[in-house]
């Protein structure tokens, strides 16, 4: 990998979890829109607004990421892909405002009538957005955005056989996902009838989009030749490949119901969809237009590198921490009911008995800070000289490397003795456990 492509994996990385989260966020909305009416239809309505509304606007952390880098780093691919699909993108950011609304909106009212309402809305928002989306990413890679302000059609760059295909491939893999999702989730909560209707559910859009995804090779073919050639005898084939396998073995866990590792099955076999599709597009990011010749210069390259790994370091474990939270279903229990168990349990309840060895303590993060710091400026002072002065590929590797060692480092170093005594706490408390 050479030193400008860098920015583009943090693209890819952020456009697969956007993809992921968000899109099973829509997917979510796509159940609620299909859910039927009477009393069964409410719980369906109910548990996909629920399962989300702690998680749905965390999710699109990553969308603002991906455009943030991609424009910084490659404003000329950036300006021609924005001003070409500016329609497409404008619905999609409709459709976003809407499905926020939506939530917002919800929690206010006090009929059904309201309730179906904003739900009706969020549902459709959440079917057009990916559409839209997926339409765009299908003008790309059909080779329908040219290099210039405006310069490609403002309608068939992204109303065309091969955009449509996206779009509809993506509102279906969506709608995979949310039911994977909330097949968990209903699952997690215990309730048998949920589980068995979004277990249905994701047998059904696993199966439909495998069908639309296979069946869209013929569409390829005839719209996008060169895509289709590097997808099938390429280099996107291995990612190709890992996709046909994660969504088989996704339907299989769904089958015998094991719907947690099948959440990381199925993210795993849309995430290999984009890689596949990144790989038969690289080294070209538009037509006449190369990654070498679209990137900005080193030194903002440098700096959105730098940026991207520190801002890293306060994301990943905010959302870690949140997604934990929300998986452990510690976000259902209001606070004073929470406060009402640790009093009335019992204070040798739940304890793990802990030695404190001289190893433990040698590795406890307060015991030698000193080091910790002149590690971290160590790794500091490598990471920006090997991205800054070297020009190798496997010298800006080690950069990366090094930067990311002086985050974990760093952290690790300045982070306050009560987070440590805190976290031996909660261990000890069996509130980790």
């Amino acid at each position: 990998m050479h030193f400008n492509e860098i920015p583009l994996l943090f693209v890819l990385i952020g456009l697969v979890l956007y993809t992921v989260l968000a899109g099973a966020d829509f997917g979510a909305g796509f159940w609620q829109l299909t859910a039927g009416s009477g009393e069964r239809g409410e719980r369906i309505r109910d548990h996909a607004h629920h399962s989300m509304a702690t998680v749905w606007e965390a999710n699109h952390v990553w969308l603002i990421f991906v455009l943030t880098v991609f424009w910084t780093a490659y404003p000329t691919a950036f300006g021609s892909i924005a001003s070409t699909l500016c329609v497409a993108l404008f619905i999609a950011a409709v459709g976003i405002i809407f499905r926020g609304a939506a939530y917002a909106l919800r929690a206010g009212t006090e009929t059904a009538r309201e309730a179906r309402t904003v739900d009706l809305v969020a549902a459709l928002s959440s079917i057009l957005t990916p559409f839209a989306l997926g339409a765009a990413v299908g003008g790309i890679a059909s080779r329908r955005v040219p290099v210039g302000n405006a310069a490609g059609n403002l309608i068939t760059s992204w109303l065309n056989p091969t955009s449509i295909l996206i779009g509809v491939l993506a509102v279906a893999t969506s709608a995979y996902l949310a039911a994977v999702y909330l097949a968990a989730d209903a699952a997690r909560l215990g309730d048998r009838d949920l589980e068995q209707r979004f277990r249905m559910r994701a047998l059904g859009a696993g199966l439909a989009g495998g069908a639309i995804a296979m069946g869209g090779l013929v569409v390829l073919h005839a719209d996008a030749h060169p895509l289709y050639d590097r997808l099938l005898a390429g280099t996107g084939l291995p990612a190709l490949i890992i996709s046909v396998l994660a969504g088989l073995t996704t339907l299989g866990l769904v089958w015998v119901r094991r719907f947690e590792p099948a959440r990381y099955t199925a993210a795993l076999a849309v995430a290999a969809i984009i890689a596949g599709w990144a790989l038969a597009q690289r080294p070209s990011l538009l037509p006449g237009l190369t990654i070498a010749q679209a990137v900005a210069p080193h030194e903002t390259l440098v700096a959105v590198i730098i940026a991207v790994l520190a801002g890293a370091a306060i994301l990943f474990p905010s959302l870690g921490l949140l997604f934990k939270l929300t998986l452990s279903g510690r976000l259902e229990h209001g606070e004073d009911k929470g406060d009402n168990q640790d009093k009335q349990r019992p204070a040798h309840q739940g304890q793990i008995p802990i030695q404190i060895t001289p190893a433990r303590a040698a590795l406890s993060p307060t015991a030698r800070p000193g080091l910790s710091i002149r590690l971290a400026a160590a790794c500091l002072i490598m990471g920006v000289g090997f991205l800054t002065f070297a020009e190798a590929g496997w010298a800006h590797l080690i950069g990366v490397v090094a930067l990311l060692g002086f985050i974990a480092i760093g952290f690790v170093a300045v982070a306050p003795g009560e987070v440590a005594e805190q976290g031996t706490a909660d261990v000890q408390d069996g509130r980790l456990g």
